[in-house]
């Protein structure tokens, strides 16, 4: 038997060990569901917090070994390009308004996952509290009198601010109206909602009447505190135009700040959310991909707080990224269990 010197042992168990930890870090490596693919990942143009979670989706879909190519487009153009096989998945898709788009392309793109926003979103019609409390105003039928209308605007008809015009939550807003029979004593005002909206705000902090259309979660409701400054007004029926889609009743339960204490309080609409849809090829040939955007989502205070910074501090990318950063790292144990569980999907 031939005798090694005591350090030329060293060496070779030294040299053995590097071995095995390069040969486990490649096994690792080669493992990883996303290894050398790539996801051509698309965010709407209409910013918001969804930029935040965005950022949060790429870095996770990077942590299981994918490539990510972003692109910022339109909802109807994502669509079309996802149908055709040209972007792969958004998760910024509002539901159910965008639903009758996604019916148009459902043979080749489908959802994925039930929602980033835990519980979904509201939609409905608001008004400052003081004014509410002062003329024991409680419901939006309430318009229909032509002195209570006088107190949000300058002729004798309330302003009702309205959403952009070719937002579909404008459209439902208008239909309500007509249907209600309000629209004699309101009038819709569309035009950039965040403008607008901003003089809103200004008005209530005055003490002065608002009357404005809203969501939530949203920079809105961070500035302006539904039960503090404003009051939800419930709508006296369930009504939708033929082109928005009804997921259920709009009466939803636990509403912070509906007038009145109605409890459930009927909102606009049923709840809301921002979906994840997906080209049906791409997420039947990536289950690690469908297992990780089902289990993302996020509280609705967090997203109404990543919206109102957004508002007061700017969208820059430094920004937007700081806040993804903050977030993974504020809740690192989450964000690891949705990364170890798409790894292991099959």
């Amino acid at each position: 038997m031939i005798s090694l010197p005591k350090r030329s042992l060293m060496k070779t168990a030294a040299a053995a060990a590097f071995a095995v930890m390069t040969l486990q870090g490649a096994a690792v490596a080669q493992d990883l569901p996303g290894k050398g693919k790539t996801v051509r990942y698309a965010q709407s143009d209409s910013l918001g917090a969804n930029y935040v979670t965005a950022q949060i989706v790429i870095r996770a879909m990077k942590e299981i070994g994918y490539d990510v190519k972003l692109s910022t487009l339109g909802t109807t153009l994502f669509f079309q390009a996802a149908a055709q096989g040209d972007l792969d998945l958004a998760t910024d898709v509002n539901m159910p308004q965008r639903e009758p788009a996604l019916r148009a392309v459902e043979k080749d793109a489908e959802l994925v996952g039930t929602g980033m926003i835990v519980g979904g979103g509201i939609n409905g019609y608001l008004i400052d509290k003081k004014t509410a409390t002062a003329h024991n105003i409680t419901t939006l039928a309430q318009m229909k009198d032509p002195k209570l209308a006088a107190l949000f605007g300058k002729d004798g008809r309330a302003d009702l601010i309205n959403c952009d015009p070719g937002w579909s939550c404008g459209d439902v807003v208008d239909f309500q109206l007509d249907k209600f029979g309000l629209k004699d004593n309101v009038r819709s005002v569309r035009g950039k909602y965040e403008t607008l909206m901003v003089e809103a705000v200004a008005r209530v902090k005055r003490g002065e009447p608002a009357f404005f259309y809203a969501w939530s979660p949203s920079w809105v409701n961070n500035a302006l505190i539904p039960g503090e400054d404003v009051l939800w007004l419930p709508t006296p029926e369930d009504a939708l135009p033929p082109n928005v889609a009804n997921r259920g009743s709009a009466l939803v339960p636990g509403v912070q700040g509906c007038a009145g204490g109605a409890d459930p309080c009927r909102m606009a609409m049923s709840s809301w959310n921002w979906a994840s849809v997906a080209n049906k090829k791409f997420i039947a040939a990536n289950p690690a991909i469908k297992t990780l955007i089902e289990q993302i989502k996020f509280p609705l205070a967090t997203w109404s707080a990543w919206e109102f910074n957004i508002n007061k501090n700017g969208a820059s990318t430094a920004n937007v990224n700081r806040m993804a950063e903050e977030w993974v790292t504020q809740n690192k144990a989450t964000f690891d269990g949705w990364v170890a569980k798409a790894k292991g999907a099959v």
